[in-house]
């Protein structure tokens, strides 16, 4: 049973992103805050969840959210600062992104770095929390906008880059990923930082 907050009465964003372990395209990042009653029985972990079932979470949070954003971070900004840092900024960007501001933040893992509410020019207070999308209902809904979005683009990049078999995989290291790397070489969205060829140094 997830928690639906860390502290009542204020308006809690969850974070969390997608793509971090993949060998291309962006890493996903979403803010997601829920109003107080908000109702999912299916809710939890995007990854342990189905694709249709994520889908249909996904409906239900865009449409019944208090605000939620999702933001990509791109393959070439992800080598010039590296994946822990890409995700962190584009959390923010997503926090940045929301309609409503909110006056706590959840973020899922334990790196984050403080955030500058833009409007009042002062930190919002915030927590980070491993294993958070299996436990708060802001971070887990932020999970699977994160996903389903990032799928959503990957499926696409793969009618433009065929052969890397990215629309089962959606750009993580699998044999098949490797194999159409070996076959074809690296694309535009290939992160030159990360090791792009098995057993690579």
């Amino acid at each position: 049973m997830l928690k639906r907050c860390m502290i009542e009465g204020v308006a809690e964003a969850g974070c969390d992103e997608a793509g971090r372990g993949c060998l291309c395209g962006p890493v996903s990042c979403a803010a997601v805050i829920l109003p107080p009653d908000f109702e999912a029985p299916e809710l939890n972990d995007s990854k342990q969840l189905s694709a249709a079932a994520r889908e249909r979470l996904r409906e239900q949070i865009e449409r019944e959210a208090l605000a939620w954003a999702v933001v990509m971070v791109e393959a070439e900004e992800i080598d010039r600062i590296n994946i822990l840092n890409a995700s962190i900024t584009g959390m923010q960007r997503a926090l940045d992104a929301l309609t409503l501001r909110p006056q706590h933040i959840l973020v899922d893992g334990n790196r984050f770095r403080p955030y500058l509410d833009p409007e009042k020019m002062m930190d919002i207070p915030h927590h980070t929390v491993v294993k958070g999308d299996a436990t708060y209902m802001s971070i887990a809904a932020a999970s699977i906008l994160a996903k389903t979005h990032r799928d959503e683009l990957m499926t696409r990049y793969a009618e433009q880059y065929p052969g890397y078999g990215w629309e089962k995989n959606m750009g993580y290291p699998t044999k098949a990923h490797y194999e159409g790397i070996g076959r074809l070489g690296v694309t535009p969205l290939h992160r030159k930082s990360f090791k792009l060829q098995k057993g690579e140094c």
